[in-house]
């Protein structure tokens, strides 16, 4: 059982998906990152200095400062800034993972059109092998 985990595990399609996970999580972070640091103050800004993370709805009818002084207070909370930019974040990833399929699939040659197996009896035009001699369904002879 131990060998046949090892097989398993050395396979090259599970070495590949334990790397692409590692480089997902890693990606993850950059864009996270990217979303919070670098897109959202900006459109923060403009939008009269809003903080995106801190926006949300108090479903208890009371008013809180912040998200955390509602959490605090364990208050339910829509808290619809946080999934604006989880959204984002989302776009983002799924607009890099697109433009990367995209160019790979650009890379990949066609592969080339398998040589044809079959050819057409003269006669009676039914698919027979190539090397053959004699056509199966008619039995005329054939040339070369």
């Amino acid at each position: 059982m131990l060998k046949d985990f090892k097989a398993f595990v050395m396979r090259g399609n599970v070495l590949d998906l334990a790397v692409a996970v590692i480089l997902g999580a890693a990606f993850g972070a950059i864009v996270n990152s990217l979303v919070n640091d670098i897109v959202m103050p900006p459109i923060g800004k403009i939008l009269g200095h809003v903080d995106f993370k801190d926006l949300f709805i108090s479903l208890n009818g009371q008013s809180y400062a912040t998200l955390a002084a509602a959490k605090t207070a364990a208050a339910p909370v829509i808290a619809y800034g946080q999934f604006l930019n989880t959204a984002i974040n989302f776009l983002i990833v799924a607009l890099v993972i697109f433009i990367a399929v995209r160019s790979a699939s650009k890379l990949r040659r066609a592969p080339a059109p398998a040589a044809p197996a079959t050819k057409d009896c003269a006669f009676c035009f039914t698919p027979i092998p190539i090397p053959a001699t004699r056509c199966p369904h008619c039995t005329s002879q054939l040339t070369a």
